[in-house]
């Protein structure tokens, strides 16, 4: 053979090998990157190439799917009454990705996960029917806290305190997410993204404020179990005005002529005595006031329900007067309103905290359950005696103190109110909070209830947990009993 030829011969076979070794090492090796690639559009033709499976609300379909009129594309995302469930949903977008429940179950819900696939569809590469998502979100107190909340800027958050099951997430202001589904929605993604309002953050489970004098509740509970006092009935050791440890600086209460000084727990929790619950922190030191606080769920980056909810932050490394200032959930203590109404939950249900939980259950196409999520997963927070004092204080707060506006005929209800400092020197409008509980007991319903109102358009004078907050909270509460 010609000496040309042979090593023309040889040069080729060498080429087709290294193709085969190249190919082969994409095929075995490379497949898995190149299929799960973002840029992959593959990847999103398989999402939406079928109607999607449904987040379920009391039955009924929160979600649905509709042909697109063209494009690689064929289905996308809708929304029935997407403002009032975006924070439980969150959005599923063919342009900007998925948000929430959305996203923590896309391949459920569009048939990719690998659990709804059965021996001959994995062999066969068949895509398989989605699954859908069931929540156990109430739709009535879901729509009462909506509604009670309006034009104002703000949060809410109703739990079972028996089962943990979440029954309402809401957010306002809100937005559709059919808005921005598809792949033209580039005006309306830009619009919502630069609302000063901030109307696609999930206010409820992740913007903490400072929760004002609704942490008191986890002030009086760690005076309790402490021993500093063993009844909500006995007296304080509490000047009124008091002047912060180290400091020249005099904290006096709200209401001048409340009977603050020397106050039982009862009664500083009835009239909202700052003075109080701050020389109370003080005595007791950020330890042990950090160390109940974390039993509530304060300082934990993994709370999830299965949505991520944002860390409810108790500080370290404070001097005392800083301590004492926490006391009143002031200086850097900041809580979501899921956390407050973890604290209210946990006292209604006798020192016992359930998990929190807005979804109940992921199912197949024919029903079968993938994964579920235990009701009544608890762990001891506080003593039945410490639960069932506070309780008792709580009620003397709705029906003698600062938060009448949340009490229901024939229910027993209990509740904190907090007006929290914004911005330096308080320059800003407050914030109006409220937690509360609520029980009937000839059925045996109850709810525990937290709401923060950032913004109402109400003059700085007229910004109070129970002139803002509270009345939002008693809606829902009653929703939830009927």
């Amino acid at each position: 053979m010609n000496k040309t030829i042979r090593h023309t011969a040889v040069i080729c076979l060498l080429l087709v090998l290294a193709l085969l070794v190249r190919a082969t090492w994409v095929q075995a090796y490379e497949a898995r990157a190149l299929a799960d690639d973002k840029h992959n559009r593959r990847n999103i033709m398989a999402q939406y190439a079928q109607p999607l499976g449904d987040i379920i609300v009391a039955g009924s379909p929160v979600t649905g799917s509709r042909r697109t009129a063209s494009g690689d594309l064929a289905y996308e995302r809708t929304y029935t009454d997407g403002a009032l469930y975006a924070p439980v949903t969150g959005y599923s977008s063919q342009a900007y990705g998925s948000t929430q429940l959305e996203g923590i179950y896309s391949g459920v819900l569009d048939g990719t996960d690998s659990r709804l696939k059965n021996p001959l569809d994995a062999i066969m590469g068949k895509q398989t029917a989605p699954g859908d998502v069931l929540t156990t979100i109430d739709p009535a107190v879901q729509e009462a806290g909506y509604r009670a909340l309006g034009g104002k800027k703000g949060a809410a958050v109703a739990i079972d305190p028996v089962t943990g099951r979440v029954l309402g997430v809401v957010s306002t202001p809100s937005y559709d997410p059919t808005k921005i589904s598809g792949t033209t929605d580039g005006d309306a993604w830009k619009q919502l993204t630069g609302d000063a309002a901030k109307p696609m953050v999930n206010r409820a489970l992740r913007q903490p404020l400072p929760p004002g004098s609704t942490f008191k509740l986890v002030v009086a509970a760690a005076a309790l179990e402490d021993g500093l006092y063993s009844s909500v009935d006995e007296r304080t050791d509490s000047p009124d005005p008091y002047t912060l440890p180290a400091t020249t600086t005099v904290l006096r209460n709200e209401n001048s002529s409340a009977p603050c000084e020397n106050a039982t727990i009862r009664t500083a929790l009835a009239y909202s005595c700052n003075t109080v619950f701050a020389k109370m922190a003080d005595e007791l030191g950020q330890d042990k006031v950090r160390a109940m606080a974390e039993k509530f769920g304060f300082d934990d980056a993994t709370q999830e329900m299965p949505v991520r909810a944002s860390e409810s932050v108790y500080p370290s490394g404070m001097d005392r007067a800083q301590t004492a200032l926490t006391g009143i959930g002031q200086f850097d203590v900041t809580a979501t309103p899921l956390q407050m109404a973890m604290v209210s939950a946990a006292l209604a249900n006798d020192g016992l905290l359930a998990a929190p939980h807005m979804v109940s259950k992921v199912v197949d196409a024919s029903g079968n359950t993938l994964q579920s999520y235990r009701d009544g997963d608890t762990k001891r927070i506080v003593s039945s005696s410490t639960a069932e004092q506070l309780r008792s204080a709580m009620v003397t707060v709705v029906q003698d103190g600062t938060g009448t506006n949340a009490r229901i005929d024939g229910a027993e209800v209990g509740g904190k109110t907090g007006t929290a400092q914004h911005g330096v020197d308080n320059v800003n409008t407050p914030y109006a909070w409220f937690t509360s509980y609520a029980k009937d007991s000839s059925t045996g319903k109850q709810v525990a209830v937290a709401v923060v109102v950032e913004d109402s358009g109400a003059a700085r004078s007229e910004v109070s947990g129970n002139g803002l907050a509270a009345p939002i909270a008693q809606k829902m509460m009653a929703a939830a009993l009927n």
